[in-house]
């Protein structure tokens, strides 16, 4: 096993790879910003480094200084977490070359994944089903409006390196293409620092269907089932499930057969996410994109699989070939996760964090809580405003449902406005109770979501 790991990341996400590698018996290193000296990932790691000021650029994505912190204290293995550094082909490279162990996959794996043409091309010839669109990457306005004309209007402009909904514009008619391709190259240079672009059509009111997938270095890949992202605003995920009420389990064994095939295709090692659009059709699937690190959402399909896949991730870091076959896998029950933001829906989702007042989690049978927040403790304005997510697991999906809502009743934060009110609202919607929510769910319906939330908000003005 890996004997000490930097942990490369911040937040919640530092604190689930803190409690792994505690459990199986790994030292850690924690880094640190300046502007998270206070924060729970510092307090409770065995040796903690600041690694420069607040802004990320300057510490989470200091490559140099990750590197040398890792090598000064004795490391022998680097986490990423997610976002950040997670999927940067560049800095796996790096770590090898540093004699580190990179708890993800190799770099050439991550390039392969993560430029969204390319893996496209991979996709079609590794026989996973991918929607009509360009033939590589679209290098002008002209290409972009010659493939546009090939698959037929509505289509999405998408960054090649993108992620996280960025880089991504609508196009509904020629006359728009110019400067949405402009929009888009512009965000995906300034995000990614890289602005390839290329296109595809788009799938109207798809759902957001994803499967986990674990390979070791020993040539065996399987997947952990599926999740359900399909509620979100503007490509960012905000109630997830597993597994996916929709699916029967013929198309269940035909997404995960091709997920599978999807991560073989690329020489995938640790784990993994393949990200399948399913059409209005409730038969029709196609590939999106690959996520080659850990999902913010992993924590439903660890409730119905009891798999920790943290823990597999340093297994296999650590040479060691998976103990778990794709046979072995059985899905228990069903499980929901609702993304608490520090963010107001009521005047246009403004990103608010700030000094936390007072805070209560839910807890109770089935209940688990994945945040790095404390009483008195302030949720920094420099990163992401995820405050904490909140997870749910019953025998049924109607029981999870029901054990969310009163999760979301106890939860009580004062100090700065979260979502947590409109997740409430979702779960009372007939479409989501009926599992028929889209991927345009939230956009055709926030109105009438926020309207109860813009009531209370009039009352207490009043008072």
């Amino acid at each position: 096993m890996l004997k000490r790991v930097l942990i490369a990341n911040r937040g919640e996400i530092a604190l689930r790879i803190l409690r792994a590698c505690r459990e199986l018996g790994i030292e850690t290193v924690a880094v640190y910003s300046e502007a998270d000296q206070e924060a729970l990932h510092v307090q409770l790691a065995g040796q903690a480094v600041c690694i420069g000021p607040a802004r990320a650029a300057d510490s989470y994505l200091n490559q140099e200084a990750l590197l040398t912190v890792a090598q000064a204290t004795g490391c022998d293995g680097i986490h990423p977490g997610y976002g950040f550094l997670s999927e940067n082909a560049d800095f796996a490279d790096a770590c090898a070359q540093a004699g580190l162990t990179f708890i993800g996959p190799s770099g050439d794996a991550i390039r392969k994944a993560g430029s969204k043409s390319a893996a496209r091309s991979l996709m079609q010839a590794a026989g996973v089903p991918v929607t009509p669109g360009s033939d590589g990457p679209v290098a002008s306005v002209e290409a972009a409006l010659a493939a546009a004309e090939s698959v037929g209007y509505p289509v999405l402009l998408k960054a090649s390196a993108g992620g996280g909904g960025r880089g991504i514009r609508r196009v509904e008619q020629p006359e728009d293409l110019p400067g949405a391709y402009a929009e888009a190259k512009a965000e995906a240079k300034a995000c990614f620092g890289d602005d390839e672009m290329y296109l595809e059509k788009l799938v109207l009111r798809p759902r957001h269907i994803e499967f986990q997938v674990l390979a070791d270095r020993c040539g065996h890949t399987i997947h952990l089932g599926d999740r359900d992202c399909s509620v979100q605003r503007r490509n960012q995920k905000l109630i997830e499930e597993a597994p996916a009420w929709c699916l029967t389990p013929a198309l269940r064994a035909r997404m995960g057969d091709a997920a599978v095939r999807a991560a073989q295709a690329v020489g995938y090692e640790n784990a993994g996410t393949v990200e399948f659009l399913l059409d209005s059709d409730g038969e029709h699937f196609y590939f999106m994109e690959m996520n080659t690190r850990i999902q913010v959402e992993h924590g439903v399909t660890e409730l119905v699989t009891g798999v920790d896949l943290v823990r597999e991730q340093l297994r296999i870091a650590s040479g060691l070939s998976l103990d778990i076959r794709q046979e072995d896998v059985v899905l228990h029950g069903h499980a929901i996760e609702c993304r608490i933001n520090a963010e107001d829906p009521l005047h246009g989702f403004r990103p608010c964090p700030g000094k936390v007042d007072f805070l209560h989690f839910p807890g109770g049978n089935g209940v688990r809580v994945d945040s790095c927040l404390y009483n008195g403790c302030t949720l920094s304005p420099y990163y992401d405003s995820m405050a904490a997510k909140l997870l749910a697991h019953a025998p049924t999906r109607v029981q999870a449902i029901r054990k969310m809502r009163r999760c979301l009743e106890e939860f009580c934060l004062e100090g700065f406005p979260t979502n947590a009110e409109l997740s409430y609202q979702i779960l009372y919607h007939p479409e989501f109770i009926l599992s028929q929510c889209t991927t345009a769910f939230l956009d055709e319906h926030l109105e009438e979501l926020l309207a109860f939330n813009r009531k209370l908000d009039e009352s207490e003005a009043s008072l």
